[in-house]
């Protein structure tokens, strides 16, 4: 639980905060200079997410998508605008979304929102999404505020919609990291929380082709 590992809430949050202002707004600032990842990571979510849209009595819409934790836009870039009418992003950073603007292209005129806030204080709103994509960035809620958020996704989609978290897993606990003030949980801790917030389980698959010496990356689909 994150309540082992999080001493000082206030201080979780706003060292995360000043963390991210320091860093590049590029796609390997994103990545953590592992910007090379890049297309392998967009190409598997491209396969996850596929298989939901296709033809079917409950396909999930291509209206409106969701980035959580958007950064720069690379997921909205390469990922959802191709797919979705139009997108919405959400990131704790102003230079990312002000560097987005740019960033995006001609495509960007698509996104509709460019929200500034951490996701614990943020609201999608209810029945508007057909899917809510949350990448690299539950490490940055306690399990608390994970959880509400979860719930407020939820009501947050359309009919059919669903929400993916693509996470960092550890092998097994909670582990802290105080360089960007996160924390990884194990794939238990994880699904407890999906449950805790009244969701279901669709899907839940392992990232293949990353380099060994990160941690084990799942892409989880769920309403």
């Amino acid at each position: 639980m994150t309540s082992e590992v999080v001493e000082n809430e206030l201080e979780f949050y706003s060292k995360a905060k000043k963390y991210w202002k320091a860093v590049p707004a590029t796609v390997d600032g994103m990545l953590g200079g592992y910007g090379h990842i890049s297309s392998i990571d967009i190409n598997s979510s491209r396969k996850f997410l596929q298989r939901f849209l296709r033809d079917g009595p409950n396909r999930t819409g291509t209206t409106r998508a969701l980035d959580c934790g958007a950064g720069i836009g690379r997921i909205t870039k390469r990922l959802l605008l191709p797919l979705f009418k139009t997108v919405d992003m959400v990131d704790v950073t102003e230079d990312f979304l002000t560097k987005a603007k740019s960033y995006l292209g001609e495509e960007g005129r698509r996104v509709r929102n460019y929200f500034c806030c951490g996701l614990q204080d943020f609201s999608p709103e209810p029945n508007t999404y057909d899917v809510i994509w949350i990448q690299w960035v539950i490490g940055h809620l306690t399990d608390n505020h994970l959880s509400d958020f979860l719930k407020r996704c939820r009501a947050g989609l359309r009919p059919n919609g669903i929400v993916v978290i693509k996470d960092n897993m550890a092998q097994e606990g909670v582990i802290m990291d105080d360089v960007d003030s996160s924390v990884c949980r194990d794939l238990d801790v994880v699904r407890k929380i999906i449950r805790r917030a009244g969701l279901h389980l669709l899907a839940e698959e392992r990232q293949e082709n990353f380099p060994d010496e990160i941690y084990h990356v799942y892409t989880f689909a769920m309403r």
